[in-house]
C-alpha cells in the first residue's frame, strides 16, 4: 500500500467533512438522525458488540483507557475508540492497544465514500461508524467507547452497553452544552439507557439529581463509586491503598497515569469493573492491578501527565479546562523545583477567564499557538493573560516555545507544557 493512498484518504475527510477539531461549534451537530443513517448504511455494526460507555468533562480519556487495560489483562480482546487523536488519526481506534491499520481506514472510506457523499457528516460522525464498523468486522469481545461531546446527542450514544460510566462534571464547551453543571450534567445523563447499570465516579452535590432522575426514569440501577470505593493516597509510594467498603482490596496500587485527578478515575473505574463481573465477566484482582499499573504500555495513551525530560523536569498534560487545570496545578504545586516554566496555548472557542485566574502568578510564561483555525493568537492570550498578572513571552510556535524554556531553564526548575490538547499534540519528542 502506498502511504500516499492513506494521506490522500485523510486530506479527502478533513477537506470535506465539518471538523470539530480544527473550526469547533460549526461542526457539531446535536441530533444523531446522521450517525443512524451511517450505521444503517453498515447493517447496524454498533449492535454487533459489548460495550462500556463513557461520558464525562474530565476523566473519561484516563478511565476510558484504564477500563480497556483492565479488560485487556483478563484477556478480553477489546476495542476502545477515543478522541481527539494526538499524533496520528489511527490512535482513535484500537484493538488490544493496537491502531486500526491505514489500509483499513482506506478501504472503510472508499466503500462508504458514496454514502458520506449523500448524508454528508461531520468528521466526528464517520469516525464513530468507521470505528463501530471495525470492532463488529473484528468480532471484539467488548469495546470501551468514549464520549466526543456531551453525552445525550453524541454520535457515541447509539451503543447499548453494558455499563455506563459518567466521570466527573465541569465547564467545558458552554455554548454547545449549556452555562450551569446541571445543564451539563443533563446532557451527559444522556448516555444513561433503560435498563443498563451506570456509575457516577464523582459524587457533586450540585449535579446529583440530575443523574438520580434521569437513572429513575430510565429504571436503571444508578451507583456513586465512591459509596463503595474509597481511594487513599499512600505516603511511602506514588500511589494509593484501595478500600471497598472499609476493606483494603488493593494495598500500593501505582497507578501508570500519573496526576492526582487519577484518585477520582480509579474509583469510578473500579465500579464499572464490578457491574463487569456482575454481568459475568471474568476479571481478577490481578488483572485490575495489572490494567492500571500497565495503562499505558497496554493501550499506548498519550498527552497524560507525560514525563518528556530530567534537569529540568519536563511534563506535558492535556488537562485544559476549569476543573481539569485545577487538578493539574495540585499536581504541578507537589513536584519540587526552584522556577516554574509554563508552555501555554489555548483554543479561542471557550471562555478562557477561569483558567486564567488558575494559573500561577509567579511562573514565567512562554505563550504559544498550535497550528489550527480554532487556536488562539499568542499575542492575544498573552494580552488576556497580563489582565491576570501572569508575566511572558510570545512564541507562536510551540516547538519553538518549549525550546525557548529549555533555554531559560535551570537544571532545578520545571517546565509544564499544556493548555490545550492540541498544543500538546504539536509537541515534536512526544
Amino acid at each position: 500500500m502506498h502511504p500516499s493512498m492513506y494521506h490522500q484518504t485523510l486530506k479527502y475527510l478533513y477537506d470535506s467533512l465539518p471538523i470539530f477539531q480544527r473550526i469547533g461549534a460549526a461542526a457539531y451537530k446535536n441530533d444523531l438522525s446522521n450517525t443512524i443513517a451511517l450505521c444503517t448504511a453498515l447493517s447496524d455494526p454498533q449492535l454487533k458488540f459489548k460495550s462500556v460507555h463513557v461520558a464525562g468533562t474530565n476523566g473519561k480519556g484516563s478511565s476510558s483507557h484504564m477500563i480497556a487495560a483492565i479488560l485487556q489483562s483478563a484477556g478480553y480482546k477489546t476495542g476502545l475508540y477515543t478522541s481527539p487523536h494526538l499524533k496520528n488519526f489511527t490512535e482513535r481506534i484500537k484493538i488490544d492497544g493496537v491502531e486500526i491499520p491505514e489500509k483499513d481506514v482506506i478501504d472503510f472510506v472508499k466503500r462508504m465514500k458514496p454514502t458520506l457523499e449523500r448524508i454528508h457528516p461531520s468528521f466526528f460522525e464517520m469516525t464513530v461508524a468507521m470505528a463501530y464498523d471495525y470492532f463488529a468486522a473484528r468480532r471484539v469481545d467488548i469495546a470501551v467507547i468514549e464520549v466526543g461531546l456531551g453525552g445525550r446527542l453524541d454520535s457515541t450514544n447509539v451503543i447499548l452497553p453494558e455499563v455506563s460510566l459518567i466521570t466527573n462534571i465541569s465547564f467545558d464547551h458552554k455554548d454547545l452544552l449549556g452555562d450551569t453543571l446541571p445543564k451539563i450534567a443533563f446532557e451527559k445523563a444522556g448516555i444513561i439507557k433503560n435498563g443498563i447499570p451506570v456509575v457516577v465516579s464523582e459524587d457533586q452535590e450540585e449535579v446529583k439529581d440530575v443523574f438520580i432522575m434521569k437513572a429513575n426514569k430510565e429504571n436503571s440501577k444508578l451507583y456513586f463509586a465512591t459509596q463503595d470505593w474509597d481511594v487513599r493516597p499512600n505516603q511511602i509510594i506514588d500511589g494509593y491503598d484501595v478500600y471497598k467498603n472499609s476493606k483494603l482490596i488493593h494495598a500500593q496500587l501505582s497507578p501508570q497515569l500519573k496526576g492526582f485527578y487519577q484518585q477520582k478515575n480509579l474509583a469510578g473505574v473500579l465500579a464499572v469493573v464490578d457491574r463487569l463481573r456482575e454481568k459475568g465477566y471474568l476479571i481478577a484482582d490481578a488483572n485490575v492491578k495489572e490494567g492500571i499499573e500497565k495503562v499505558v504500555s497496554l493501550t499506548g495513551l498519550k498527552g497524560r501527565w507525560q514525563k518528556l525530560g530530567e534537569h529540568p523536569l519536563i511534563v506535558a498534560d492535556t488537562g485544559h479546562n476549569d476543573g481539569g487545570v485545577r487538578e493539574l496545578l495540585k499536581q504541578i504545586n507537589a513536584q519540587k523545583f526552584e522556577k516554574l516554566h509554563i508552555v501555554w496555548g489555548m483554543v479561542k472557542d471557550k471562555d478562557i477567564s477561569e483558567v486564567l485566574k488558575l494559573l500561577p502568578k509567579d511562573a514565567k510564561y512562554y505563550f504559544c499557538a498550535a497550528k489550527i483555525p480554532r487556536a488562539m493568537n499568542a499575542a492575544t492570550l498573552a494580552e488576556q493573560a497580563k489582565q491576570h498578572r501572569l508575566q511572558g513571552i510570545v512564541e507562536d510556535d510551540v516547538n519553538k516555545a518549549i525550546h525557548l524554556a529549555k533555554k531559560e531553564a535551570r537544571p532545578d526548575d520545571f517546565i509544564f507544557i499544556g493548555g490545550s490538547t492540541f498544543v500538546v499534540a504539536e509537541i515534536e519528542d512526544l
